[in-house]
């Protein structure tokens, strides 16, 4: 059943991964390993930024309806605050292998959200990151990595992945590019409250 699913999202029109831009109604956020025992390992930026950002995506994922998914290994401590609150305590999804694929309950639940683009936040870069970015373009997802809410170990290793994952298909981007994109119209509710969320990464930035 989940293979189907995701197959028939492969096949839905709208561009290839590299023009179809994230929308309120087309994209997923997952979450992976931002815990306490994990955040250490970030630095190519730091542990404190990585969360900062990944709080402003949680907060865009919460304001625009984005399903949000958090994959977590056991070993690796308390899931970020920043993360957790605004999504209002989300249930995490244990795995016990360096893809959050390897969860079947994870990848149906994607499955079913009908949601083709999937942005991709974590630690580090070279494992979670990279290895579940593969699985979901192999799986027939659109995904977009947001390298400002991801740490990786080392500069060259991180820039090693970020190309893996572009040759495979994948796209990178930042939490800031994915606000600008969500953002629609300042004068609304929405668009003004995004916008605030775009000045919010930029700080997160500074960290």
């Amino acid at each position: 059943m989940t293979s189907a699913i995701i197959r028939n999202m492969s096949s839905t029109p709208g561009g290839s991964p590299a023009q179809l831009i994230p929308t309120a109604g087309n994209a997923a956020v997952l979450f992976l390993d931002l815990q306490a025992e994990i955040l250490p390992n970030a630095r190519t930026i730091s542990g404190a930024r990585v969360v900062r950002s990944a709080g402003v995506l949680a907060k865009l994922a919460a304001l625009h309806a984005l399903p949000a998914f958090l994959s977590s290994v056991p070993p690796g401590g308390a899931f970020a605050d920043e993360v957790l609150e605004p999504l209002g305590q989300p249930p995490l999804h244990p795995r016990t292998q360096t893809t959050a694929f390897a969860d079947p309950a994870l990848v149906r639940e994607l499955g079913e959200s009908g949601r083709r683009v999937l942005v991709l936040a974590g630690v580090a870069s070279e494992v979670v990151v990279l290895r579940t970015a593969l699985a979901a373009l192999a799986g027939g997802f659109v995904v977009h990595v947001a390298v400002d809410a991801c740490g990786g170990v080392d500069a060259r290793t991180e820039e090693a992945a970020w190309r893996r994952i572009i040759a495979a298909g994948g796209v990178t981007s930042s939490v800031t590019t994915l606000a600008a994109e969500l953002a629609g119209d300042f004068t609304t509710d929405t668009g003004g409250a995004t916008l605030g969320l775009i000045y919010e990464s930029i700080a997160a930035a500074r960290v």
